[in-house]
């Protein structure tokens, strides 16, 4: 490997240079030069209506679509019965004693009714099915 020796090399020149000396004692006044000056805001009459009109399609707006989507979220939240009785019927792991657990008393209280079966559909039923011993152990 060749001997390397730093003060041998040429060196590159750096990019960055000193500022002349007096660049720090003028560098305020330069500086305020520079600035923009101040001009006195002007408010046009135009832009207060243009926020007007902007304030007013706004509120009209919101009051077209907040009702609206206060109906939709209602229906989405509601169960329909069909599709809550398929459900329960097609899944196997739910048996009537979970349902029981679930249910408290205001719920048992809304199922309760009185149905009353004339004695020919109790024979029909039991004619037209000859499963028996479900209906007995149930």
């Amino acid at each position: 490997m060749k001997e390397f020796k730093l003060n041998n090399i040429p060196k590159i020149q750096s990019g960055f240079k000193t500022p002349d000396e007096t660049y720090f004692e003028n560098f305020t006044n330069n500086f305020l030069n520079e600035l923009p000056k101040q001009e006195p805001k002007t408010i046009s009459l135009f832009q207060k209506k243009k926020s007007i009109i902007m304030l007013v399609a706004a509120i009209f707006i919101l009051a077209l679509t907040i009702p609206s989507l206060l109906t939709n979220t209602n229906k989405r939240n509601e169960l329909d019965t069909i599709t809550l009785e398929n459900y329960l019927s097609y899944q196997s792991n739910i048996n009537q004693y979970d349902l029981i657990n679930v249910l408290d008393e205001e719920d048992i209280k809304n199922i309760d009714q009185d149905i009353q079966l004339k004695d020919q559909t109790i024979e029909d039923i039991l004619i037209s099915n000859n499963n028996l011993e479900n209906y007995i152990l149930e």
